[in-house]
């Protein structure tokens, strides 16, 4: 369980990174003058996401099994099939069509850019927020942290447990959210609502 919250953790963290690299590259050539034509980019963005929910599917619900599009269903093939064909196969389809339809004599588009900006740092921001009706904190130790250590952090942080594992290295808490980054100067590794993506865009689904 800790190893699946933390690389679930960082995984969001890389994707976080990459997305600013790339803006970081855009706005480089933009600078350039080797801007990228607005329906090419916006082609491309469309073509990247629906890659994703296809590499996503393909290798997360199918291959490895990891998780499923809604468990709980009778069919959950069905939906799994539904999720691959709205977000996978039909944003790549409309992507390729839009940079086929633009051409590289479009005009080079700051706006598409900025939109692009803009909606990558919503998502993120979006996504760090804790559930509206999960009120509660996971927390994440080092490997090597004693449960008597965990015990003594989550009393200085006034914290009520409410689940842990046997180990103590995973802990379900009832905290302040301005109490939380204070796990991290206690031997934490992650603290979700902290600021530090970890997890993703389930719970918004509700």
């Amino acid at each position: 369980m800790r190893l699946q919250i933390l690389w679930d953790g960082y995984f969001h963290l890389l994707m976080y990174v990459l997305a600013a690299v790339a803006l970081w590259g855009l706005w480089r050539a933009h600078r350039r003058g080797g801007g990228v034509p607005g329906a090419h980019l916006g082609g491309a963005m469309l073509i990247g996401f629906g890659g994703w929910h296809v590499l996503d599917s393909v290798l997360s619900h199918w291959v490895l099994g990891i998780h499923r599009i809604k468990l709980d269903s009778p069919n959950p093939m069905l939906w799994d099939l539904i999720w691959f064909f709205v977000f996978g196969l039909a944003p790549m389809a409309a992507g390729w069509a839009v940079m086929k339809r633009g051409g590289p004599g479009s005009g080079r588009s700051v706006a598409a850019m900025l939109a692009l900006t803009a909606t990558t740092a919503g998502a993120g921001l979006w996504s760090m927020r804790p559930p509206p009706d999960q009120p509660l904190t996971a927390v994440v130790f080092r490997p090597g942290v004693e449960a008597l250590s965990v015990c003594k952090a989550i009393d200085e942080m006034e914290a009520q447990l409410v689940w842990a594992d046997p180990a103590m290295g995973v802990v379900i808490l009832d905290v302040a959210p301005e109490n939380r980054w204070g796990f991290y100067r206690r031997g934490a590794m992650l603290v979700s609502g902290s600021g530090v993506p970890a997890g993703c865009f389930n719970w918004s689904t509700a």
